[in-house]
């Protein structure tokens, strides 16, 4: 697909109109508020994603606790970071980023389950990458070219949570 230039003198008309809208111009293409919805709902996944790897990291015992522990602490700030992409993305596109603590295991992909023991905090923090996996593969397919930015973001995303299931795969193998 040969896709046409604009030239420089209606790129510079474009960028003039609508300027209170910032990063979105006419050249986006995407549905906002349906990116604002998916980039919301992955933004409580990720947050609910935080809380369990925290509460993991300080409920971790027994022999094979302490690399479990360490997991569950880095998957936790990874978590953050991914989060933190997330809402910086939703402020871009105009929108607000949702916090609210009474919202974000409604509209998480992942659920949060705690775990008794070290074996199930483990299986449910690898339940929750291969949710994560399968909606932001999703997620990066209904983008498509749409929103290149907002689909990059879920690539590195999705490229890390893919890391997060194999080692916890590699954990559970291991208890």
């Amino acid at each position: 697909m040969n896709a046409e230039l604009t030239d420089v003198q209606t790129l510079r008309e474009r960028a003039r109109k609508h300027v209170e809208q910032g990063a979105v111009t006419e050249g986006y293409h995407a549905d906002r508020q349906e990116i604002l919805r998916l980039l919301n709902e992955s933004l409580a996944t990720e947050l609910v994603c935080v809380l369990r790897y925290k509460r993991h990291y300080f409920m971790a015992s027994g022999i094979k606790a302490s690399v479990a522990a360490s997991e569950f602490l880095e998957h936790a700030n990874q978590e953050a970071e991914h989060a933190d992409k997330l809402a910086e993305r939703i402020v871009q596109l105009g929108g607000e980023p949702d916090f609210n603590p009474d919202n974000l295991s409604k509209n998480s992909h992942a659920q949060y389950v705690a775990g008794n023991s070290l074996k199930e905090m483990v299986l449910e923090d690898l339940v929750a990458e291969r949710i994560a996996i399968d909606s932001y593969r999703e997620i990066i397919q209904y983008i498509g070219d749409k929103d290149p930015t907002s689909r990059r973001i879920f690539e590195d995303i999705l490229a890390q949570e893919e890391e997060h299931a194999d080692d916890m795969s590699d954990l559970l193998q291991g208890l």
